[in-house]
């Protein structure tokens, strides 16, 4: 048995979806798990309670990642209590649901600050309380290469994120800290919902992807767990696509 401490990871947007998942993965390990979230505490508050069965112990930090100013006192509070961060999981996303063309500056702003700058703030931050072997996992989508319908401005902001995600590694790798980036394909949350057609979209998808089943929460946070693992020291700066096989086909 290990005698090594408990890790301490933050997961923004950690209440629901893929950010739970991820939360749950790292709770089975005894990590030391800060769940963050800005509107929904109630989901925040089971997945933290999910945390604490799974063998994990849960702290509740709510910050609106469109501000920098709380995202340093997000970091701020993780280091207050934990004395210092071994994962940063930049999963907390938004997005407005619109063709480029009747796309708003007042919404580009919001879902590029939201997708694209927390990242960058919350490494800088994070970066700050990591010694070597610290991870910084980021979130990502096929559309950021791939064009959707009403996808605009999320997709370009993934794009930056993705971009973002090359010069950190960089930047990052002489402190042992590696930066990667996960592009999953459609996995089915309560986001799908709200989205018209999302039903039947999903369906589409499915159909469409070579193993015939959707990628789950669970095997996207797998994949962010290994990436947190000792064992991939050696990946830096890559966005390991997690798709089941959708992107493959022309």
């Amino acid at each position: 048995m290990s005698d090594a401490p408990p890790r301490a990871v933050l997961v923004t947007g950690g209440g629901r979806g893929i950010g739970r998942a991820i939360a749950l993965r790292f709770a089975e390990a005894g990590a030391q798990v800060f769940v963050n979230f800005f509107v929904n505490r109630e989901a925040a508050e089971k997945t933290a309670h999910d945390v604490e069965l799974r063998g994990g112990a849960a702290h509740l930090l709510q910050a609106d990642l469109k501000e920098p100013a709380e995202i340093k006192r997000l970091v701020a509070e993780v280091e207050r209590r934990a004395g210092h961060l071994d994962v940063l999981v930049s999963n907390a996303a938004s997005g407005v649901l619109r063709e480029g063309l009747d796309l708003s500056p007042k919404q580009w702003d919001w879902v590029m600050a939201t997708n694209a700058r927390a990242l960058l703030i919350l490494a800088q931050e994070a970066s700050r309380i990591m010694t070597s072997g610290g991870r910084i996992i980021a979130l990502s989508s096929l559309g950021s290469r791939r064009v959707i319908q009403g996808y605009a401005s999320i997709g370009v902001s993934k794009a930056a994120l993705e971009g973002l995600t090359r010069y950190l590694a960089v930047e990052l790798a002489a402190k042992g800290i590696t930066v990667n980036t996960v592009s999953a394909g459609a996995v089915e949350t309560d986001v799908w919902q709200a989205m018209p057609e999302g039903t039947a979209a999903l369906a589409a998808i499915r159909a469409r992807t070579p193993g015939g089943a959707l990628v789950t929460a669970d095997e996207v946070a797998g994949v962010v767990y290994f990436l947190a693992s000792p064992a991939a020291q050696a990946i830096q700066g890559q966005i390991l696509t997690v798709d089941g096989g959708y992107s493959l086909l022309a």
